[in-house]
């Protein structure tokens, strides 16, 4: 298991680095496996550059693949107040029921109580319920058809991170989702799994690596930097997390028997440190009729943190001074991770979501 020393004492400004701009990648690989990967061995402190192509390469029989199925839906929406005609931005974050979502308004100043929006696709309209704060609001919906979520799924955009500086495309609607996403929930897409298609899950099942698909939906908090430099005085927003019954076996399975567990992206890690040993062991020895595990996580890692559930890690290359960054540091140790990232600019790789790939071995 990934272990960082525990004398270790991490700060926010330990996790900055200076990224050229070039190379925060603004459009995805022409072919899902085409990026690059760097192979990253921490037993032998080692760093080497290779095609994400090969990853079957590092991958053996019995290892046990752990995949975010989560599926951006298209919750960005641009519209209008209607009555000052003043622009206004929604970027949806969960639904609640068919018409009430919780929602994040732009500009703030747009979110008072009784304000109605008016959205430029396909009529829809909403009315700000209730605010929750920095943004934050309850959205009723009404569509001329009465379907809310279906005219969303229509006419809205794909929510593209910031970093990316441009507008989103029909290419965005397939290349900005993985091939396995089947639970739409998600304001950001699990990144990591951007890469693969669907011959290298095929080649990947023929030699007996076992897949395993978890949930988590996230949500903006993914992009905010960490505010406080002592890190354990950030929190994170709670995400929303499922997992089915025979893939906790799965999991429970493979620590059992000693099999590696090789987490895509860092979301499937948080899932994967979320579930806790006595579930685990239940779901062991459990029959087929348990029907699994959901909720809210708010798990932040950070160094020092000793990971249970997770051997190996494949993921994208994150932003400085992030939460997904502090855990990377924590899997690696701060010293090796700077190391690979300095290595990874010198050799122009390519960053953030649709940027290229890092195995941690």
């Amino acid at each position: 298991m990934a272990e960082t020393r525990r004398d270790e004492t991490v700060r926010r400004s330990d996790l900055y680095f200076d990224l050229p701009p070039e190379l925060i990648a603004q459009w995805p690989s022409e072919d899902r496996t085409g990026s690059r990967l760097m192979i990253a061995s921490r037993s032998e402190r080692s760093i080497r550059s290779d095609r994400f192509a090969d990853l079957p390469d590092y991958l053996t029989s019995g290892d046990l693949m752990v995949m975010n199925d989560s599926r951006v839906f298209p919750a960005r929406l641009f519209g209008a107040r209607a009555d000052t005609g003043g622009k206004a931005e929604v970027l949806l974050l969960e639904r609640k029921r068919e018409d009430l979502w919780r929602a994040l308004v732009r500009p703030g100043k747009r979110c008072r109580k009784g304000i109605s929006l008016e959205f430029e696709e396909g009529g829809l309209s909403a009315e700000i319920l209730e605010s929750l704060g920095r943004g934050r609001a309850f959205l009723r919906f009404a569509a001329p058809s009465g379907r809310v979520t279906e005219s969303i799924e229509r006419h809205g955009s794909v929510p593209l991170p910031p970093y990316i500086k441009r507008e989103a495309v029909d290419l965005d609607r397939s290349r900005y989702q993985t091939v396995y996403a089947t639970r739409s929930g998600a304001v950001a897409a699990p990144t990591a799994g951007l890469h693969f298609d669907e011959a290298m899950l095929d080649d990947l099942r023929a030699m007996s690596v076992e897949l395993c698909f978890v949930t988590l939906h996230v949500g903006p908090g993914t992009f905010e930097p960490l505010r406080r430099e002592e890190l354990g005085e950030n929190k994170l927003e709670p995400e929303r997390f499922e997992v089915r019954g025979e893939e906790l076996r799965k999991i429970a399975r493979a620590k059992s028997e000693g099999r590696r567990i090789i987490a895509v992206g860092t979301t499937s890690t948080r899932v994967l440190e979320t579930i806790e040993e006595d579930l685990l062991q239940a779901y062991l020895h459990a029959g087929r009729g348990r029907e699994g595990v959901s909720g809210h996580t708010d798990l932040f890692i950070f160094p020092p943190y000793r990971f249970r559930n997770t051997d190996m890690l494949l993921t994208n290359f994150h932003l400085p001074e992030s939460s997904l960054l502090s855990l990377l540091a924590a899997f690696m140790g701060l010293d090796f991770m700077k190391h690979a990232y300095a290595k990874a600019i010198e050799d122009r790789f390519r960053f953030y979501s649709y940027g290229d790939a890092m195995l941690v071995i």
